[in-house]
């Protein structure tokens, strides 16, 4: 039996397409974090009194939220698209289109990648997409009727979204400015959401439970293979005293063990962390927390706020231990600085981490050897490793375009791209088993002792095992497929 048209006048969604059943990695570490950009964006219409419904997804499946989507019958519904949600989305949107109960629903799109990728998402059912900052974009939206969304000549005159012309063809509108006060944006919206969940997995997994917060947004650094999609090279902050207003009612509410700064360089403001310590001893306010910082912009006086702030733990991105690479990279440090620098946090009784990356354009087993003894002389307490794939609109992705394989745009994202490395899959399987066995060696204790012994057995057949498939595996031609 055909049901009858979504009536126009349904409410407004928001939805974010992630689903932690689908990731069988986060399901092994079990961190999940509410999606906040999304419920920034939830907040910013809250203030505009623009009605709208937000579907966390987390910790639902695909079909249940479909089957919600077909029971609110919603006029439009407005996707944060990241690359691990991609082609969940996608398979949400093919169905929703398949369903006459669905026509003349506005299917709109935003988050970093959507910007690289607006042709595709075009020709994969997507109306609008949002490009940049969406507080202001999403609000433009949702004041209008979905017949104005599909007129071209309205959607010309917002500022921010890639849609189709009058013939058509995809076109572009002025960029939409960076919201020159980062102190206007209310809280995100979180009571829209149900963070029990979250909490839950969180005690389950680690005993204690973790909330996310932002209090800035952009980077200012080059890194070549990191995409600036969303906020460009532009670095705002919220003032220090209102962060801490945040984290003192979230504590109030919430009472969580420790909050963890989704900020891409959190020290990068010697001054804003001065005046954080600060706020947060005016406030009466003791938390716990894990950040992300660069080496360049960790000092003595730094390490000594995080300590006094409440840091728990830092990861500082080191992505190679071979100068060579860093260089490669536009990192813009150098090894001494962030070996150096995680000893300095670990004397202060802060746990420290690390971010790798292997496969990256020119990288030897040389290379990986003196990530092994960067590792060895910084000892961090935890680190992870990826193997290296160019993000459209990088400048790595730039540098190998001609030679990138990957799936079918539905079917993958960037993650899965290939491109022509020094040696292929297997190789580098057996590359990070080798650091994570010659890491754990170093923190076995005596070398006699059987858990020392498994781990020296284990990094040798490793290291054998990369010797073999350098000698016998594909070359760089083979686009990493071993």
């Amino acid at each position: 039996m055909t049901r009858s048209p979504a009536p126009v006048g349904g409410p407004l969604v928001l939805s974010h397409g992630y689903f932690l059943a689908d990731d069988p990695v986060e399901q092994r570490i079990m961190r999940p974090y509410p999606p906040l950009g999304l419920l920034s964006i939830s907040a910013w219409l809250d203030g505009r009194d623009l009605d709208h419904a937000v579907i966390d997804t987390t910790f639902r499946t695909v079909d249940d939220v479909v089957a919600q989507l077909d029971a609110i019958r919603p006029r439009m519904i407005a996707f944060y698209v990241t690359l691990m949600t991609r082609r969940a989305i996608l398979g949400i949107v093919r169905r929703l289109r398949a369903d006459p109960a669905h026509a003349g629903l506005i299917l709109v799109l935003g988050g970093p990648d959507a910007r690289y990728n607006a042709g595709d998402y075009l020709d994969h059912g997507i109306d609008i997409l949002v490009v940049g900052e969406g507080e202001e974009t999403m609000a433009a939206l949702a004041e209008l009727d979905p017949a104005d969304c599909r007129d071209p000549a309205v959607l010309a005159g917002i500022a921010g979204l890639v849609h189709r012309d009058a013939d058509g063809r995809p076109t572009t509108t002025p960029a939409r400015a960076h919201l020159p006060r980062l102190d206007d944006l209310p809280h995100p919206a979180r009571h829209r959401i149900d963070l029990a969940p979250y909490f839950n997995a969180w005690r389950q997994a680690h005993g204690e439970t973790s909330l996310n917060v932002s209090t800035q947004r952009g980077c200012p650094y080059t890194c070549n293979w990191c995409s600036r999609a969303v906020y460009g090279k532009s670095y705002r902050r919220r003032s220090a005293e209102l962060v801490v207003a945040e984290l003192a009612a979230l504590s109030a509410r919430h009472a969580p063990d420790m909050y963890w700064f989704v900020d891409d360089v959190f020290t990068v403001n010697h001054r804003w962390l001065a005046d954080f310590a600060a706020a947060l001893d005016a406030a009466g306010l003791s938390i716990r927390y894990e950040c992300i910082t660069r080496a360049d912009r960790m000092t003595d006086e730094v390490v000594a706020l995080l300590a006094r702030t409440g840091c728990k733990r830092v990861w500082i991105g080191a992505e190679s231990g071979s100068q060579r690479i860093l260089d490669a990279m536009d990192r813009r440090v150098t090894v001494g600085q962030v070996t150096a620098t995680i000893r300095a946090a670990a004397a202060a009784g802060i746990e420290t981490g690390t971010f790798l990356m292997l496969g990256y354009p020119g990288e030897t087993e040389a290379d990986i050897l003196a990530t092994r003894r960067y590792l060895q002389a910084a000892r961090p307490d935890r680190f992870t490793v990826t193997l290296a794939y160019p993000i459209r609109g990088t400048e790595f992705y730039q540098a190998v375009a001609d030679h990138v394989v990957g799936p079918a745009f539905d079917a993958g994202s960037d993650r899965d791209n290939r491109f022509p490395r020094s040696y292929g899959d297997r190789y580098y399987a057996e590359a990070l088993r080798y650091l994570n066995h010659a890491a754990a060696l170093d923190r076995a204790g005596a070398a006699w002792r059987p858990r020392a012994l498994r781990h020296r057995l284990a990094a040798g057949r490793a290291r054998l095992g990369m010797w073999w498939h350098r000698r016998f595996g594909p070359s760089e031609g083979a686009h990493g497929h071993g």
